[in-house]
């Protein structure tokens, strides 16, 4: 028996990655670093060994002192226990592994270190995905894989606690960016390197029907005042490395105070 293909076409990503280097469009790369900016305001702590594992290290390489950049490969180049801070920045989206990637940096973290992993939700590009579906269907009727998949935040949540980190923490904000025409729009995403790289992906051009057609229903579905929204959601993981030091929830039954006395009401029994 022969393996599954991988979901994602890594060859083809670096490929993208690398077009988009000479004129980088990283306007959610530097919104996801301003967001764990203000995260790490909050923690109030002085990381000494930070890590960043992100496809554009330009973005991060700033952002605190001795701060090390390194790439999303399937394997991190990572040591065991080196890191008080491991940032997995706008990647996971792109693993075939993603739970792997975060085992990774959980790993690499000390006793109580902290790992924060940002990547798109569910909801990007929510409108596109509906344009071109129903494009593709009304002029080739079929579907062809054209947008990665990308995980809700409970399923995205749920890593966390796969790759053993303590305290895990989901949530998300999304940003709306506006376009001229859906054609800016899928310009912008060729300049984040953010193109289609799956494994299943079409290997010849997309009709040009099917994306005129496409264009017009993102227009009349999604368009105001002559321009076109794209949602980007972003899912923020945060996770820490086990310590004896962190809190713990307490033992069932071990509650000194009955729930009715705190709230100053009489307890019902239930019926059978």
């Amino acid at each position: 028996m022969t393996s599954p293909a991988p979901l994602v076409d890594r060859p083809a990503l670096a490929r993208h990655r690398s077009r988009a280097a000479s004129n980088p469009a990283l306007f959610l790369h530097e919104a996801a670093r301003d967001e764990v900016q203000d995260r790490l305001f909050v923690v109030n702590r002085t990381f000494k060994s930070p890590v960043v594992v992100s496809p554009f290290p330009q973005v991060w390489q700033e952002m605190l002192p001795g701060l090390d950049v390194i790439p999303d490969e399937d394997v991190l180049a990572l040591k065991q226990g080196a890191h008080d801070l491991v940032i997995h920045a706008m990647a996971l989206h792109w693993s075939n592994d993603p739970v792997g990637q975060l085992v990774q940096c959980r790993r690499a973290l000390a006793p109580d270190g902290l790992c924060l992993a940002l990547c798109f939700g569910g909801q990007t590009l929510s409108e596109l995905r509906s344009a071109l579906g129903q494009a593709e269907i009304e002029i080739s009727g079929g579907l062809s894989p054209r947008v990665l998949p990308m995980g809700e935040i409970r399923d995205l949540g749920g890593l966390l606690q796969r790759a053993g980190l303590a305290l895990p923490v989901a949530d998300s904000f999304a940003l709306t960016a506006s376009y001229e025409s859906p054609l800016h729009l899928m310009r912008d995403l060729r300049a984040m390197g953010e193109t289609n790289a799956l494994s299943a992906r079409l290997k010849q051009p997309t009709r040009r029907a099917v994306m005129l057609r496409a264009a017009q229903l993102y227009a009349q579905t999604f368009g105001t005042d002559g321009r076109i929204p794209a949602t980007y959601e972003i899912v923020t993981l945060t996770g820490w490395a086990p310590d004896d030091s962190q809190q713990k929830p307490l033992r069932p039954g071990s509650a000194a105070h009955r729930l009715a006395d705190v709230l100053n009401t009489r307890e019902t029994p239930l019926s059978d």
